[in-house]
């Protein structure tokens, strides 16, 4: 069954991630570099403790604009912290309908708090197709 495979078997878990003190511009680089379109933020614990998206960038940049200011700041200072996660052992099922009901594209995974990895749309439909293909 679908609900014995767990959101831990398929997560990414070499991860990009920052610090709240990682420069603006350092991470803008960063996600420019690895073509990816956000990254955790994690604490000196590991512990999550919020997101930086592309948004997160955009409205930065107007912001400094907006003050003519020339200095980025710190990611602490613009990345997003009401963060949807999802549970290390929670089944396919219940990631699936977490991205449907909240409409996201991935999710961190967390177990007690702790960032474990990070789970894609993409990663239920390949659990998916090998269950079917096992089945």
């Amino acid at each position: 069954m679908l609900r014995s495979v767990k959101a831990s078997d398929y997560m990414a878990r070499d991860l990009v991630t920052f610090k709240p003190d990682t420069d603006l511009f350092q991470a803008i680089h960063q996600l420019l570099q690895r073509k990816i379109s956000g990254a955790p933020v994690v604490n000196e614990e590991g512990m999550l403790v919020g997101v930086l998206s592309e948004v997160d960038c955009l409205r930065a940049i107007l912001t400094l604009t907006y003050h003519e200011e020339e200095f980025g700041g710190k990611v602490a200072q613009y990345m997003s912290q009401d963060i949807c996660t999802i549970e290390y052992d929670a089944d396919i099922i219940k990631v699936a309908d977490t991205f449907i009901s909240k409409g996201m594209r991935r999710l961190p995974v967390v177990q007690r708090g702790r960032l474990v990895g990070q789970i894609s749309r993409c990663d239920v439909l390949r659990a998916v197709e090998v269950f079917a293909q096992d089945g």
